[in-house]
């Protein structure tokens, strides 16, 4: 087998067909993917015949304002429509919060989504990593706190990626609460903060604190990646600085004109809350069968193979099943797998995979 350390592991999920050359297998080998976390419910059933219909929008140049979407969202979240900002996927807004605190200095608690740390690199900014250790990599809050001290911007995900723990409303207040005396911008990206159980938002939140930024991904939850389709939620002065720094036009028309209708769709809405629902014990089964999963607030969860992992993960790739590996994780060093939440018949397949592997050991 190839060293963990070369290049051949994707930086992504959803990058199947790097995986099936390094294990040598064919082009057309069938898999069903657990590497991704995204709705497997897919995209809107209407949503096929609605881009059909909105062609002719590609003839003219998007709102760059994106007023309509932006009220949309304003609507949906309850906050006025000064503080929100559509955005190319959550990516962008990754990218202007690097960038308006570029030849700064960053925190960022990791494990967690590695373009964090990249993004902040591509802007000449000092990175300092904190790795939560804990059975559940909850953060050290008076570690963070203390490390404030030395950084312009801190960067949690809320639940985070890959570990689906979810920092407490109160651990967070702390830390903006701390925020205000160091002069530090907390970024909370919650990309998948619908999938928690209850409304788990930070949203009322942001009247009281300005130094808070909340970053959303309306790819995750439809099943849109290709759209790249997200928002920021800020004060209106920080938002009034950042369109300095975005390009012209980054949100296309068909992203811009969607947004509306995919908040409105109530019975996408219901449809996926019965489905996780459903698969949400899917956890707890695999540590059934003897593995050590943390606690998971997400659509996803980590499964600990130890020095067996890369072994475990082809065994399930050769098996039709393709995990998310954690090599450029720090904090987990590729003895992790992550798995996202399927429709029923899907998350069987994997049970039966991984009781077939116990029974190997």
């Amino acid at each position: 087998m190839k060293n963990a350390a070369d290049n051949a592991w994707p930086a992504h999920g959803g990058r199947i067909a790097p995986l099936l050359a390094r294990f040598g297998l064919p082009a057309d080998h069938p898999v069903v993917d657990f590497s991704a976390n995204l709705n497997p419910l897919g995209p809107p059933a209407w949503l096929s015949d609605w881009l059909a219909g909105a062609v002719d929008s590609l003839t003219r140049y998007p709102d760059p304002d994106g007023t309509q979407a932006r009220l949309a969202i304003a609507r949906h979240e309850d906050v006025s429509l000064e503080r929100v900002m559509v955005t190319h996927g959550g990516i962008e807004a990754i990218e202007l919060a690097a960038a308006a605190h570029a030849g700064g200095r960053a925190l960022i608690v990791a494990p967690t989504f590695g373009e964090y740390a990249m993004a902040c690199r591509r802007h000449g900014l000092d990175v300092r990593t904190l790795i939560s250790r804990g059975a559940d990599f909850e953060p050290d809050i008076a570690e963070l706190e203390a490390a404030m001290a030395d950084a312009e911007l801190l960067f949690l995900c809320r639940p985070n990626n890959p570990t689906g723990s979810l920092i407490a409303r109160e651990r967070v207040e702390r830390l903006l609460a701390r925020g205000r005396e160091t002069r530090t911008t907390l970024v909370v990206d919650e990309a998948f903060v619908d999938f928690v159980d209850g409304d788990a938002r930070l949203t009322p939140l942001l009247a009281e604190y300005d130094n808070l930024w909340l970053l959303r991904s309306m790819t995750k939850w439809f099943d849109v990646p290709g759209l790249r389709l997200g928002y920021l939620l800020a004060a209106p002065d920080t938002l009034d600085r950042l369109r300095g720094w975005r390009a012209p036009w980054s949100v296309n028309a068909l992203a811009e004109a969607l947004v509306e209708p995919l908040l409105d769709d109530v019975d996408y809405l219901a449809a996926t809350r019965r489905w996780l629902a459903g698969q949400r014990r899917v956890p707890e089964d695999v540590r059934a069968l003897g593995f050590t999963v943390p606690q998971t607030h997400a659509n996803f969860f980590l499964l600990h193979g130890g020095a067996g992992t890369e072994t475990m993960f082809e065994f399930l790739l050769r098996r039709g099943i393709l995990a998310r590996h954690t090599h450029n994780f720090p904090g987990l060093e590729g003895r992790w797998l992550r798995l996202a939440l399927r429709e029923e018949d899907d998350n069987a397949r994997l049970l039966d995979a991984l009781a077939d592997w116990r029974g190997r050991r």
